[in-house]
């Protein structure tokens, strides 16, 4: 079967108008081929419109490839690993570029990796901080990302660059299959039609962390939900297992302990407060106060409440399963925080990509979600009545958190002496916090090129990966360094299926 859009064939097929598959289209639309962007959701952006915006750059690609192979313990190839640390350093110019072009801004900072590992010092981050005109509410408004983040921007840029060039966009076109004829990839199948790619198919459709499936099958936990989007079903991976497809590191995960909304029509999970980021074992260990800690539900503390990134691993903690109950004891667990805690600042930091979200909950402040998701009550005593805990356990846990924050000390779990705040002035308050994912690490395993690999490691002809969907973090991940791969890996994997020979007619 000959299969043409609107009378027309495609060289290359993008799946995913995200940031990666954003890059992917403007460097393969550049390299000469006729290109095709197609997005799952009626809008753009995927997660990555909702991320910091801060991309990871590099001063040195020695150190930043000793810096990778460490963080991924054997995960990842060299070569992969190799690229993505070239490519690091080449970013700076890279981003500026792309927002000099638009008329846009982009600032370089150095901030380390996040864990001391050899080679952490090269790193920093290079983001679009400044685009004129541009009003997210106005261009995006079924977004929302609360803090100093700039995703939304970044997203614009490559946005403006895609209208720029009059790259073919098709939104709310889900692609379902791959489309092989005589044995080959010939393009994909999306809609009921069938959409040719001459060249080759870049799968730039985001991970896994809206399928409670996959999650089922893959993760510790019960389903954990997603922060940000229900379009990342997992798509990709299916459609890549027909070709043969190998997968990776499926257990890795990017999230934190977080909130859910009493209200059912929220269904995304809500991320904890973005404390900041610290290094074990430096210097220049900088952390803020936490107003809060965290006990399981027999009112004990079980963590380290502010580990170095506790955006990405404060989740593992409360993988624990206890086979004599058939219970998760720690899932939920319950956090706890004093009037002083309450007054010091907000909890809930909601971020989406979704109109209907958007559309109910858009104008609720901060404030509003916490004083939805808090519940106030005079005494310890009433909180564990709320809660269904053993009084004199949550008595117990709180007094001994109070000699050691007067200790200066959190001998049991290591929490940073700096983020220890007592949990004194009534009244209480506490919420329910479950394992939220932001998104997910594991997926479709790629050589340099960004080919996607079949379960013997051999290259699947015509078919690339960018962006989550083949992220090379297989055992620690550091802030920054997904929006890299996006641009890294769209670039790379763009380029290389525009200059493939095109397949038979």
């Amino acid at each position: 079967m000959k299969a043409k859009l609107n009378g027309d064939a495609f060289d290359v097929v993008v799946v995913g108008f995200g940031l990666a598959g954003a890059v992917a289209a403007i460097e393969a639309h550049d390299a000469g081929a006729k290109v095709l962007l197609l997005e799952k959701e009626p809008f753009p952006g995927g997660i990555s419109i909702c991320a910091g915006g801060g991309a990871r750059i590099a001063g040195d690609a020695d150190k930043a490839f000793a810096y990778l192979k460490e963080s991924c313990k054997g995960t990842t190839p060299d070569a992969v690993l190799r690229v993505l640390a070239e490519g690091a350093v080449e970013l700076t110019d890279y981003v500026k570029g792309l927002a000099a072009a638009v008329g846009a801004t982009a600032k370089t900072q150095n901030v380390r990796g996040n864990y001391a590992l050899p080679g952490y010092e090269t790193w920093g981050y290079v983001e679009v901080c400044n685009v004129p005109g541009f009003d997210p509410a106005v261009e995006y408004p079924h977004t929302r990302a609360e803090g100093e983040v700039n995703g939304r921007k970044m997203f614009k840029v490559v946005h403006e660059h895609i209208k720029r060039r009059g790259i073919p966009v098709r939104l709310g076109s889900p692609v379902d299959r791959l489309w092989f004829e005589n044995g080959e990839i010939r393009g994909v199948r999306c809609g009921g039609e069938a959409i040719s790619a001459r060249r080759g198919i870049v799968l730039a459709c985001g991970g896994f962390e809206a399928s409670d499936e996959l999650q089922r099958q893959f993760w510790p936990t019960p389903p954990m939900r997603p922060v940000a989007t229900f379009g990342n079903t997992g798509d990709g991976i299916q459609m890549a297992q027909e070709a043969g497809a190998g997968l990776w590191h499926l257990w890795h995960l990017h999230g934190v302990y977080g909130f859910h909304h009493p209200d059912a029509a929220f269904k995304l999970g809500i991320r904890i407060r973005r404390m900041r980021n610290w290094i074990a074992g430096t210097p220049s260990n900088r952390q803020d106060m936490m107003s809060w800690i965290i006990v399981d539900q027999r009112a004990k503390r079980y963590m380290n409440e502010y580990e170095p990134y506790m955006q990405d691993t404060n989740h593992r903690p409360m993988a624990l399963y206890d086979p004599m109950t058939r219970t998760y004891p720690r899932i939920p667990s319950l956090l706890i925080v004093d009037a002083k805690g309450r007054e010091l600042y907000t909890l809930c930091e909601p971020s989406y990509n979704d109109p209907d979200i958007a559309a109910r909950f858009g104008k609720h402040s901060l404030r509003d979600f916490d004083d939805a998701v808090l519940t106030t009550r005079p005494s310890l005593d009433g909180i564990a009545e709320e809660f269904g805990l053993d009084a004199g356990a949550l008595a117990s846990t709180v007094s001994e958190w109070n000699i050691a924050c007067a200790a200066g000390s959190d001998r049991e779990f290591g929490r940073p002496p700096a983020s220890m705040m007592p949990i004194v002035e009534p009244p209480f308050s506490a919420a329910r916090v479950w394992p939220v994912v932001s998104n997910t690490q594991g997926g479709l395993p790629h050589d340099e090129h960004q080919r996607v690999l079949n379960s013997y490691g051999e290259p699947i002809p015509r078919l690339y990966v960018a962006g989550e969907l083949g992220s090379v973090f297989g055992h620690l991940y550091f802030s920054g360094a997904n929006y890299s791969e996006c641009l890294v890996g769209g670039k790379i994997a763009g380029i290389h299926a525009a200059n493939l020979k095109p397949s038979r007619a």
